[in-house]
């Protein structure tokens, strides 16, 4: 296998997450039975895998009979508001539909043509200045065009529901409290009105931590899976993968989890670069490994901050401990340059009131520069 830091792994190359993939394995198999299949949020901080399980999940649609359609979506920030988002989603299920080899040929061509009369042409008109009108129209098409599709697709396909594949759904920039509770309260609707669609999306580790408890339902209507970075074993599963069953691949599993704390973007990036540098030991090229890794992404981190933002990142670096209270800091940096970094991924909230940077490489790095 080629590590890919920069892309999600294929899923036949899919390492780890065996609790979580047999997780949703489950909740399938019993969506099959009783009509429903629960929805998932896959929770985690950046580099962490989340696409990569999103797309490794998806694959777990084709294997249960009968299938479950996939429909994947990116949220992208160009996508303003719920109208936008759910014009997406109806577009992505038609492609899904018109690629589906449970779909006879006469209803992917159909499907085709339905996507442009359809979709496209959305009837709704909405009031650009008022929140809840997004939500409602956005609403209404996403029903309307779900509805359709039952009906005159999945249903003749005698497919038994869509699950749909939402990756980064904090992009999405209605308030995540808002966009989780519609979510939720439509897809539940669909599913009391016997129409087995579900949803699993992949957001930042804390986008439930704003939803007051007004919105509660939001919350416990998705099994949440939280990534964690790579165990012992699981890196050493993907060394395996990486290098082959060789006689040093537990000496080099060993020393890429000390370097990356089981991080898989580090894990990639670093046996990538292992790789392109045969017969040498990894210590003996760390230092090589080190200034491209500088070169290629840290460096990149801090070139749209400011000033004062690279300045407080420095200044954790140096603390003492590796997870701070920002209470230290407030007389020269105020609390919304520790939420801007957050939000950026720089900065990780470990706790009620704690940071810390996003890697101990990243600290290195930041300790480093003058």
């Amino acid at each position: 296998m080629l590590p890919e830091p920069s892309f999600p792994a294929r899923p036949a190359n899919f390492i780890g997450r065996t609790r979580e993939i047999q997780s949703f394995e489950t909740a399938l198999r019993q969506g099959l039975i009783t009509t429903r299949t629960p929805s998932f949020a896959v929770l985690g901080n950046w580099g962490i895998g989340k696409s990569s399980l999103l797309f490794r999940l998806a694959d777990c649609c084709f294997q249960v009979a009968p299938q479950i359609l996939p429909v994947h979506l990116a949220v992208s920030q160009d996508i303003g508001d719920y109208l936008r988002f759910a014009e997406s989603l109806c577009d992505k299920l038609a492609d899904a539909l018109a690629a589906s080899d449970s779909v006879t040929a006469r209803l992917r061509t159909e499907a085709r043509n339905w996507k442009f009369k359809q979709v496209k042409a959305g009837p709704i008109t909405v009031e650009r200045d008022a929140q809840r009108r997004f939500l409602t129209s956005g609403s209404a098409l996403l029903r309307h065009t779900l509805t359709e599709a039952w009906h005159r697709f999945i249903r003749p396909a005698r497919l038994a529901g869509a699950v749909f594949f939402l990756d980064d759904l904090q992009n999405l920039s209605v308030a995540s409290g808002d966009t989780a509770l519609t979510i939720r309260d439509q897809f539940q609707a669909l599913a009391v009105e016997g129409m087995n669609f579900s949803v699993c999306f992949s957001a930042k580790s804390h986008y439930f931590s704003g939803i007051h408890s007004f919105a509660e339902p939001a919350v416990r209507f998705y099994s949440k899976l939280v990534l964690a970075p790579f165990t012992p074993a699981e890196t050493l599963e993907y060394a395996k993968a990486v290098f082959g069953e060789n006689g040093v691949v537990s000496t080099i599993a060993e020393w890429l989890y000390e370097k990356t704390i089981g991080h898989p973007y580090f894990l990639a990036f670093i046996s990538r670069e292992l790789l392109a540098l045969p017969d040498r030991a990894p210590s003996d090229v760390w230092h090589e490994i080190a200034a491209h890794l500088e070169r290629e992404k840290f460096n990149s981190d801090l070139a749209h901050l400011s000033d004062k933002d690279v300045a407080l990142l420095r200044a954790l670096a140096h603390a003492d401990e590796h997870e701070v209270s920002p209470n230290p800091f407030v007389k020269q940096f105020q609390y919304e340059y520790f939420r801007r970094l957050t939000e950026r991924g720089l900065l990780i909230r470990s706790g009620r009131g704690r940071y810390k940077l996003y890697h101990p490489l990243f600290r290195q790095f930041l300790q480093q520069q003058e």
